[in-house]
């Protein structure tokens, strides 16, 4: 979709637009809509049903609309909240609680999987998309709309992310995407830098590593302020680890350090995370010895609300540290203990990632986790 085509389709979502919509002004919102369309006032008299004269008196607030119903039918015309134009129905009723209910519907989805209950969360965001999606689609494309359904999508991306197994991931990858051009559309930095770095970490699970490091690099670039930043820093340095690029992985986890270093700042980082995206760039980076130097190490007590889910992700990290300094016992026991989690926790792209460290150095624990797998797979085509 080409930007003026999606001008005229989002149009009520413009940072003008929503100006002009707060002064309640029916002459301005009639102006406005004619300029995004290119219509002229007859054009915009046949769409209402009224005449050219009578829309030049309503342009010049000469004339003014008394009745509910023509105030109903002019907001219905044009896509229009009735709350705009001083509709204050039934209608509009629905509209404001859809609205509510969606805002604690995406909150409630995204401390469900913070808890380990994504499945939970995916169950909840499906049918609140289908509505936003049947309303824009529908022609009502208020900003607050918008806005809801692309946060609404990311959420859903990121939760089918921890239940999808990993050939299923680019799903939750396509998911995230769809929140980019609303979120550069809306021209606001920091809602732009938060869709990029949960859409860059899907993708890096997805494998697509090069494409995930460019996302989070502009996440990274576009985020106005320190929070925003340390809120991509360490999802890039875990992607630029993965793509095996050293230099970009120190340089981002030295600047993470500063920022961990700054007391004021301390409280946007979650260490316990911090701790597994390091060992896991350092093994990947083909530096072993760092790795066990920091396993030995006493682990970081979480000082900030950890999801279940990193307890796995660690223990599966340690795990292939303990075995590449051919501790095969604390290999096997981490990842024994990641097993039982990961089931519990219904973690497929965890159990493969077991599957992976046990190889065949630990072969009842591969093969545990993958009957685990299998019948994970089978519950979820069922």
């Amino acid at each position: 979709m080409t930007r003026r085509a999606q001008h005229v389709l989002w149009h009520w979502a413009t940072p003008q637009a929503e100006a002009i919509l707060a002064t309640r002004d029916l002459g301005a919102i009639l102006r406005f809509h004619r300029t995004v369309h290119g219509m002229n006032q007859t054009e915009l008299g046949q769409l209402l049903g009224y005449d050219k004269t009578y829309i030049s008196h309503l342009e010049l607030g000469k004339r003014s609309l008394d009745d509910l119903g023509s105030r109903r039918h002019v907001a219905d015309s044009l896509r229009l909240p009735p709350h705009v134009l001083g509709i204050t129905d039934p209608a509009d009723t629905d509209h404001r609680a859809m609205l509510q209910f969606g805002e604690s519907t995406v909150r409630l989805a995204e401390i469900a999987r913070q808890s380990g209950h994504a499945s939970e969360a995916v169950a909840e965001l499906w049918p609140l998309i289908a509505r936003l999606e049947a309303r824009v689609e529908d022609g009502h494309t208020e900003r607050d709309v918008l806005h809801l359904l692309a946060r609404a999508r990311v959420g859903l991306g990121v939760a089918l992310g921890n239940v999808l197994p990993e050939e299923r991931l680019s799903t939750a990858a396509r998911w995230t995407a769809k929140s980019i051009d609303i979120a550069r559309y809306f021209g606001d930095p920091s809602f732009t830098s938060y869709v990029l770095r949960m859409h860059g970490n899907e993708l890096r699970k997805a494998r697509l590593h090069g494409a995930a490091v460019d996302r989070l690099l502009h996440a990274v670039a576009l985020a106005p302020n320190q929070k925003a930043r340390a809120a991509a820093l360490p999802l890039l340095a875990r992607a630029a680890g993965t793509l095996r690029n050293q230099p970009l992985f120190d340089e981002v986890m030295r600047e993470t350090d500063q920022l961990l270093d700054q007391t004021e700042h301390t409280s946007l980082f979650n260490p316990y995370a911090l701790h597994e995206i390091r060992l896991r760039g350092l093994i990947s980076t083909g530096r072993i010895d760092l790795a066990i130097q920091l396993v030995d190490q006493d682990s970081p007590v979480p000082t900030t609300t950890v999801a279940p889910q990193w307890r796995v992700i660690e223990l599966i990290t340690v795990a292939q540290v303990r075995l590449a300094a051919d501790d095969c016992g604390g290999g096997a026991q981490s990842l024994h203990t990641a097993v039982d989690e990961a089931v519990r926790q219904r973690l497929p792209h965890q159990l493969q990632r077991i599957v992976r460290a046990a190889g065949n150095r630990l072969p009842d624990i591969k093969e545990a986790a993958s009957h685990a797998l299998d019948r994970m797979r089978h519950e979820m085509a069922a």
